[in-house]
């Protein structure tokens, strides 16, 4: 646990665990304040977990949640009341420590003189420079003075960020390249489906992000604030400010569990899981192998959301594990999505259906998951069928799976990247910005109409590296994305249909027929999923590796 003082009264510091709690209040703090909003991180516990465990301690707990680098002065007002109206010394904690040290900065800003803050901060190890540019600057960060200066920004360090990072550096072995990304920790999300099926441990979807940046690329561990295209600037938590000549943008998209009522309350308990996070696809194999008997249901909301297959996978696992047990005739299953159909695909449809037949699987189309309450283990649904009026219905429950609604970040969001719908806007073969030249997006963030999957992302970095070295070397694009996006289907353990397609559901298998069908289920694929995929994501993915994923190249006119 790191906790790092301002002042007699606040300590700041990054996320803390559950169990940190008693070491907490041993220090002698009596309140703490969460300024990360739920849902950031894929292994953050929830503010209702921190309360009921500060309160277990005999501590008060505030949620004052504030967006990544998005700090305004009316949360800087709101942390002043709390900081007057809660008992102290007070811990407050953010994902790094930064945002709750720049509301600190800013609340106090009227009492305090400005050498006072930089050294208060300094001292706890957080620079407040831009902070107080922003400050004299009438709130507004100046963009004319950067920290630090790129030749190629990436935001993001996930999947595409890091994957694009490797290819770009094989390219331009001697381009300044940085990563912004504040996480500490690297998931293999594409594993999570095999840990609440009881196939991969936890741990082995994780890596330190300091073990995975390439070599000779600069690592910012930090938030993006805003985006400044007009001027080659992204600004950063703590109000820093990063000059590029070139942008690349893929921090993924935001899991929005806030959206459904209820179910942030409930998720890890209840009988409510999700294989959406690392902490919680392990309490889905407990549920799985802890039901004899009742009804367990699956959800999926409207499209787009990451691996659309992903809810379903956990569905066809769970029904087979069941099968194995020999209680399948006694669970009822349901699988209620906000969509019309089962898959997106027509052609993998058949080979589903056997499974959803052989589980015993209801199939309930057009339900919206709402509203959550746990204790009662209700779930309730919103039906939006086309030719009929909008209703809502319950259904009672002893086992739920959520795959929660998604959206771009909101730094995206509001920004002058995004399109109508909050998603970068890119041409969709090229993936270069439609208003910015010098702008590229890849990955789950970005709106050309494919599937947001890892092996997308696998096949758009070398696309996005092949034009940005061009665009380096002074060339017009060269390289072109096809729209390529996998979902390996867990249908049963040993068995998967690989779904593999391009824009327009055009089949786009890798391998040949006679290898895998993937319109029907193999133990080839499913060797591939658990065998093959793994280390082709660390060791050849992320290293810039290009297997079986060389561009298309673009033809001259």
């Amino acid at each position: 646990m790191d906790i790092r003082i301002l002042t007699p009264r606040l300590s700041v510091g990054p996320q803390i665990a559950l169990g940190d709690m008693a070491e907490i209040a041993r220090q002698g703090y009596r309140a703490i304040i969460c300024n990360r909003p739920d849902g950031e991180g894929a292994d953050q516990p929830t503010f209702a977990e921190i309360a009921d465990a500060a309160k277990a301690e005999g501590l008060e707990a505030r949620y004052l949640p504030v967006q990544s680098g998005k700090v305004v002065d009316t949360d800087a007002d709101a942390f002043d009341i709390a900081l007057t109206e809660l008992p102290g010394p007070i811990f407050a904690y953010c994902r790094t420590g930064i945002r709750s040290a720049t509301l600190w900065a800013l609340s106090g800003a009227d009492r305090h003189e400005v050498p006072e803050i930089l050294a208060a901060a300094r001292a706890a190890g957080y620079d407040m420079g831009g902070v107080v540019r922003r400050i004299a600057n009438g709130g507004r960060t100046p963009t004319d003075t950067p920290d630090a200066s790129f030749e190629v920004v990436i935001v993001g360090g996930g999947a595409a960020g890091i994957a694009v990072a490797a290819s770009l550096r094989k390219r331009q072995p001697r381009a300044e390249i940085a990563i912004i990304d504040p996480a500490d920790i690297h998931y293999y999300q594409a594993g999570w489906t095999m840990v609440g099926g009881g196939v991969f441990d936890a741990a082995e979807t994780v890596r330190t992000m300091g073990a995975l940046i390439p070599e000779d690329v600069r690592w910012i561990k930090a938030g993006v604030a805003a985006f400044e295209p007009e001027a080659d600037a992204v600004i950063l938590e703590g109000c820093r400010v990063v000059r590029y000549e070139r942008l690349i943008v893929c921090p993924g998209l935001k899991l929005d569990w806030n959206a459904v009522q209820g179910l942030v309350d409930t998720l890890g308990r209840n009988g409510v899981t999700s294989n959406y996070r690392y902490d919680l696809a392990p309490y889905t194999w407990e549920l799985v192998c802890g039901l004899d008997c009742g009804r367990a249901v699956f959800t999926q909301p409207s499209m787009p959301i990451k691996c659309a297959g992903a809810p379903q996978k956990a569905m066809y696992l769970s029904g087979d594990a069941w099968q194995r047990r020999r209680v399948l005739d006694r669970i009822d299953i349901h699988f209620a999505t906000a969509g019309p159909v089962l898959f997106g695909v027509k052609d993998y449809i058949p080979a589903l259906m056997e499974y959803v037949d052989r589980y015993g699987v209801s199939l309930d189309f057009h339900h919206d998951l709402v509203a959550v309450d746990g204790p009662a283990k209700v779930a309730t649904f919103e039906v939006k069928r086309p030719d009929a009026a909008l209703k809502t219905v319950e259904m009672p429950f002893d086992m739920l799976h959520v795959c929660p609604p998604q959206t771009a970040p909101d730094f995206i969001r509001v920004s002058p990247l995004a399109d109508a719908d909050g998603w970068v806007d890119v041409d969709q073969a090229t993936l270069r910005h439609k208003t910015f030249d010098n702008i590229w997006s890849l990955g789950d963030v970005m709106n050309a109409p494919n599937a947001k999957t890892a092996a997308a992302a696998r096949v758009q970095a070398p696309v996005v590296a092949a034009n940005v070295s061009a665009d380096m070397d002074d060339h017009a694009p060269i390289a072109q994305y096809n729209g390529y996006g996998a979902c390996p289907l867990t249908v049963e353990r040993g068995k998967i249909v690989l779904a593999e397609f391009g824009y327009g559901g055009m089949l786009l298998p890798t391998l040949p027929k006679a290898l895998i069908d993937g319109t029907r289920p193999s133990r080839a694929a499913w060797f591939l999923k658990e065998k093959i995929l793994p280390p082709l994501y660390w060791q050849g993915m992320l290293k810039g590796r290009e297997w079986m994923v060389h561009p298309e190249t673009i033809e001259p006119d």
